[in-house]
């Protein structure tokens, strides 16, 4: 694919990544192709309960994405658009699976706007294979028994296997 020309711009693509998966990496391989440097940030949320912690979360993305020459992988808290302009990064990178997801990302686009009109919000499909892929349903599909190969990177099944015993 060739890339397209982005100005120098900066984009963020934020997520808890709990785990990663193949989903995740397809959007994050289409914004390298779109933005100068995609950083793919890590939210810290003490109100949720991960499965894998913040390290290793940060350790498997930067495993999935280390030949990505132009991604890097961070950690923040907070609101979304102080930590952008922190990084003097102009766009907010979300991934659209179905209509469901549309209407809550929108709930989030435009208050980020509210926020900070300076900053866009882009919408990101997956590939249509992994149009219906989430976190939660592989974590789900791995605790029942279930395989969950080809939806996350050999090193996140690995991690899988050991934090869950099998």
């Amino acid at each position: 694919m060739r890339k397209v020309s982005s100005g120098g711009i900066t984009a963020i693509y934020p997520g808890s990544f709990d785990p990663i998966t193949n989903g995740h990496l397809d959007v994050i391989k289409r914004c390298c192709n779109l933005f100068e440097k995609v950083i793919v940030a890590v939210l810290l949320n003490a109100a949720k309960t991960p499965l894998f912690s913040t390290a290793e979360r940060v350790r498997m993305l930067r495993e999935a994405t280390g030949h990505l020459k132009n991604v890097s992988v961070e950690t923040f808290e907070g609101l979304l658009v102080d930590y952008a302009r922190r990084k003097r990064a102009r766009v907010i990178v979300r991934g659209i699976r179905a209509v469901s997801d549309y209407e809550y990302e929108l709930q989030m686009a435009l208050m980020n706007r509210r926020l900070d009109d300076s900053i866009e919000t882009v919408f990101m499909m997956p590939a249509e294979s992994y149009s219906y892929l989430s976190s939660r349903l592989v974590k789900e599909v791995f605790l029942l028994g279930g395989s969950v190969n080809g939806l996350v990177p050999p090193t996140v099944e690995t991690a899988l296997a050991k934090k869950i015993k099998r």
